[in-house]
């Protein structure tokens, strides 16, 4: 599935724990890493006014920043530290609205080729009902 084998640390969650909060845009919308492991991230939102669209909902575009940053910090995990990645392209399907409470986006990755890497994602809700799914591809730079 990588091009290397990866053995993800507690070391390496702590470093990654501590990485979303060092993302300005990240801090904004509240993320939290949940867990790391290899080709896979956990990311959660708690749901607050700042986040709702007009119809009082879970902003799409809140949504979509949260599978792309738990998808970016699923590819960092089957790529060597200093070689850059960047999306390409990110297609969200909206299942349902989300009101109130936590939501959790885990994302996979699905391939890591040479230089591309396929990333699947799925965000639910605190029942467990899924609230949107998304595919999208990254690219070594």
């Amino acid at each position: 599935m990588s091009d290397r084998k990866i053995e993800i640390t507690e070391a390496h969650k702590q470093k990654a724990a501590e990485a979303i909060k060092d993302v300005p845009f990240a801090r904004l919308l509240g993320f939290e890493l949940v867990d790391l492991s290899a080709n896979k991230a956990t990311i959660k939102l708690q749901m607050r006014d700042e986040l709702r669209q007009p119809y009082g909902v879970l902003h799409g575009g809140a949504t979509a920043s949260l599978i792309d940053t738990a998808m970016a910090f699923a590819v960092r995990t089957c790529v060597p530290e200093e070689v850059p990645t960047t999306t390409i392209d990110l297609t969200v399907h909206y299942l349902r609205p989300h009101s109130a409470g936590e939501v959790v986006c885990t994302a996979r990755v699905v391939r890591a080729g040479k230089r591309i890497l396929t990333v699947s994602a799925e965000v639910c809700n605190e029942k467990g009902k899924l609230i949107a799914t998304a595919l999208s591809t990254y690219t070594k730079v």
